[in-house]
């Protein structure tokens, strides 16, 4: 199963390295990492995507909770939440396709934000689902390149 974990980390060299160590050294793939600063410099979140059944998400939880940089960890699937991912894709172009890349990227709410004579660049942001579908839409056109943010993902507000 899927989880996105949030940890909010003290914001200084080698924690990103010490987390990752720990999911390498039990032999725990991570789907997605990213870090960013908070509204609070001192302090970073990474959102961690991994797969893996409850005792897995467990011991994981647990391993996160005892690094001594670490101030809290969630597991956001167990909350309501909000998930979004940013990637650019390089599609090949010629004159019809160009409109073709323009109505799929308008479909998706992307957006062109690189154009030349031989290709285009569309920035899509979204759920894992709606980026992986304009992805696919776009792959028949000819994909010459992909960046991907990997998710972040943030709890609702309380209701």
């Amino acid at each position: 199963m899927k989880r996105t974990i949030s940890v909010l980390v003290e914001n200084h060299f080698g924690v990103l390295a010490r987390v990752s160590g720990l999911f390498s050294a039990r032999g725990y793939n991570i789907d997605s990492l990213c870090v960013g600063e908070t509204e609070i410099p001192s302090i970073s979140r990474m959102t961690v995507v991994v797969r893996g059944d409850d005792s897995v998400i467990q011991q994981i939880m647990k391993q996160l909770n005892k690094l001594v940089d670490t101030i809290k960890v969630e597991d956001l699937t167990e909350v309501d939440f909000i998930e979004r991912e940013l990637v650019l894709i390089k599609v090949s172009v010629n004159g019809d396709r160009r409109r073709e890349v323009i109505e799929i990227a308008s479909i998706f709410r992307a957006k062109v934000v690189d154009v030349s004579p031989s290709s285009m660049v569309v920035e899509v942001t979204g759920s894992e689902g709606k980026v992986e579908a304009c992805i696919n839409m776009l792959r028949p056109l000819g994909i010459q390149e992909l960046v991907r943010t990997g998710e972040i993902a943030i709890a609702r507000s309380a209701k």
